[in-house]
């Protein structure tokens, strides 16, 4: 998985949605049922998804994809794609810490509801689930797409790079 790191990015993005879309399930489950066992089951799997594997996920992009797209020049990329690209990652990068600052209001409540404390639905929920699909939606569209300009061994390198992350080891 991590010899394709655009497979590992395309795959946490699809948990990304799972778990976001989750978070809105959660609350609707509480409104109708309480903070019962389901409620707590559901709110420690966002819960561990977004305090461990998010957080990675986005250092695969901040400290390893998106440099290394940044670093391509106007022979990988025309002058008018390559300010499209770098604009759409100064961008993405801004919104992982608005992302980070919606997820800091989301836990909590998460955290109560995981003890069965019923607890009202923060304010910012829907659009922390709703930012967090478009913010997906977004990298996919405008981001991955240049992957397929790097280079076999910086492809490599940043395979290896998050593998090292998640203490797993590099395939190859």
């Amino acid at each position: 998985m991590f010899d394709d790191p655009l497979e590992m990015l395309t795959l946490c993005h699809e948990k990304v949605r799972r778990f976001a879309r989750l978070t809105d399930k959660i609350a609707a489950h509480v409104i109708a049922h309480g903070a019962d066992d389901a409620a707590s089951q559901a709110a420690q799997k966002v819960l561990r998804y977004f305090n461990i594997a998010a957080p990675l996920h986005h250092d695969d992009e901040d400290l390893d994809v998106y440099p290394a797209l940044l670093a391509l020049n106007h022979k990988d990329l025309d002058a008018e794609h390559k300010f499209a690209l770098d604009r759409s990652i100064r961008q993405l990068q801004a919104q992982h810490f608005e992302l980070e600052k919606l997820w800091s209001e989301v836990r909590q409540w998460l955290e109560r509801i995981e003890q069965k404390e019923f607890i009202a639905t923060p304010e910012n929920l829907n659009r922390f689930a709703q930012a967090y699909v478009e913010h997906a939606d977004r990298e996919e569209a405008e981001i991955y797409p240049a992957i397929a300009l790097l280079d076999q061994a910086k492809l490599r390198a940043i395979g290896v790079r998050m593998a090292q992350r998640r203490g797993a080891k590099h395939l190859h």
